[in-house]
């Protein structure tokens, strides 16, 4: 329920109401907290996939923290894109911006095992992909026909099955531990670690409300960093080290690692950009109905999509992920009924401060990877259950189950096994065992050429005696 005592009921649906500052400060820091450390999650899952993470001992490690500084100095400077706006660039709502899980799954293979020499081509696809993110704003409109629920759900979905191996390996130790053969992999030590934040996370979760329920991720990662400290998987020591070598400010790098064309980063950004722009276009859509019961116009959907690719391709300049609207603020706005677009302008500065103060990455950077395994299992696993539901919307009839089976089939299996397609070019392997790209190409296409119907024979014959019961929109017999 609102609070009546930040302005009238009329001023708090008004995305141009600001609050008075005493309470729009922590309102603006409540936005942080639901989404920091979803923004900041993306850098260390790409930096341990190029092999420079937690546990590495790579002599690049400390690059982690630039990435870390990144991911919270452009989620700032993109959502001020969508508050403040810049012409037709923004949508002048409360639209915070942070660093997408969605491109996950193409950015680990592009710099798998590569180091930070991988970073160039990953970099580029960014400023590329997010030019051709922010086009799309001109017919955002006319494309949404060819991405209903069952592509978008199916393509959600994928994101998390593609991740959650990732959270499974930071629990048991990391994969520096895992390919060095070490002992402690899969120790009980590192899973009570993991264990000890998924508890506190959905105790929070689901006994809890407000603030605390939606920070739940968060407290949970603080408990578990208290309990490493405590069970000597943390040193004091090493916090203050990390700390004393991290400079108090520091500016963003333009092209800090290179520049280099690769095809598969820049196809692979650009096709999952209609995949982002049509989430955001479903943020901007809750937000408007959620808190200020109407639809959103055109000119706000069209402006969201510029920021949201313009707010990518600048931060590809400097060594910033994707950035898209995050979900979870929607939710925060209906559940405190402030539309301010100004109070998130504050969360925006906010960040952006965090951002220019690499000693913030510093602390971040000591998090040990068991307990951030524990925070990450629950993210993925929920980006999973997202697609579910977004597949709740779908009409199962018969046609939609063959569309899902032969993309989940082929999308899953090439994630499983991409032994399979050793053999293609490097670009086409690459796009090919993210599994996410082919599983959303062949939903769209099958999609939009597959007749209306089919007969329930024809999905009997197929399923093995588990074609199950429902009949979507099809009629009764």
């Amino acid at each position: 329920m609102a609070d009546t005592s930040l302005g009238t009921a009329a001023e708090l649906r008004d995305p141009n109401y600001t609050p008075p500052l005493l309470n729009a400060i922590p309102l603006g820091i409540q936005h942080v907290l639901a989404m920091f450390v979803s923004n900041v999650t993306p850098a260390i899952i790409v930096a341990g996939a190029a092999g420079f993470g937690f546990g590495s001992n790579s002599p690049d490690f400390p690059e982690l923290l630039y990435l870390i500084q990144m991911s919270m100095l452009f989620a700032g400077v993109a959502t001020l894109l969508q508050t403040l706006t810049i012409g037709p660039v923004g949508a002048a709502l409360p639209i915070v911006q942070g660093t997408s899980f969605a491109f996950l799954p193409i950015m680990i293979p592009l710099v798998a095992g590569k180091g930070v020499d991988g970073l160039a081509a990953l970099f580029t696809g960014v400023i590329i992909g997010g030019m051709f993110h922010a086009l799309l704003g001109t017919f955002i409109g006319k494309i949404r026909f060819a991405l209903p629920p069952l592509v978008t759900g199916l393509v959600v979905m994928m994101i998390g099955l593609a991740l959650v191996k990732v959270g499974i390996q930071y629990a048991a130790g990391g994969v520096p531990a895992k390919m060095s053969g070490a002992a402690e992999y899969g120790s009980l030590l590192n899973w009570s670690a993991a264990l000890l934040v998924i508890i506190v996370t959905l105790g929070l979760k689901f006994f809890t409300r407000g603030m605390l329920s939606i920070s739940a991720v968060l407290i949970g990662l603080v408990v578990g960093y208290i309990y490493a400290l405590a069970i000597g998987m943390l040193s004091f020591d090493a916090i203050a080290t990390s700390w004393s070598r991290a400079s108090s400010f520091a500016l963003p790098m333009p092209f800090k690692y290179g520049f280099e064309l690769s095809f598969a980063a820049i196809l692979g950004f650009c096709l999952m950009a209609f995949i982002s722009a049509i989430e955001t276009v479903g943020d901007v859509s809750g937000i408007t109905k959620g808190g200020a019961g109407r639809e959103a116009t055109n000119e706000e959907i069209q402006g969201a999509t510029y920021a949201d690719g313009l707010g990518t391709a600048i931060a590809g300049f400097f060594g910033g992920f994707p950035n898209t609207s995050f979900s979870q603020n929607v939710g925060l706005i209906a559940m405190t009924g402030v539309m301010s677009r100004h109070v998130v302008t504050i969360g925006a500065i906010f960040l952006i401060v965090a951002g220019l103060i690499p000693k913030v990455g510093s602390v971040i950077r000591t998090v040990p990877i068991e307990v951030l395994g524990g925070g990450v299992i629950v993210m993925f696993g929920m980006v999973v259950a997202a697609g579910i539901s977004m597949l709740s919307d779908v009409d199962w009839n018969r046609r939609n189950m063959v569309i899902f089976a032969i993309s989940l089939s082929v999308g899953l299996g090439l994630q499983l096994e991409p032994g399979a397609v050793q053999y293609l070019p490097d670009t086409a392997r690459i796009l090919m065992t993210s599994g996410l790209l082919p599983a959303a190409l062949i939903a769209i296409i099958l999609n939009l050429v597959l007749p209306a119907e089919l007969s329930a024979e024809s999905v009997d014959e197929v399923a093995g005696g588990h074609a199950g019961h429902g009949t979507g929109s099809l009629p009764h017999d």
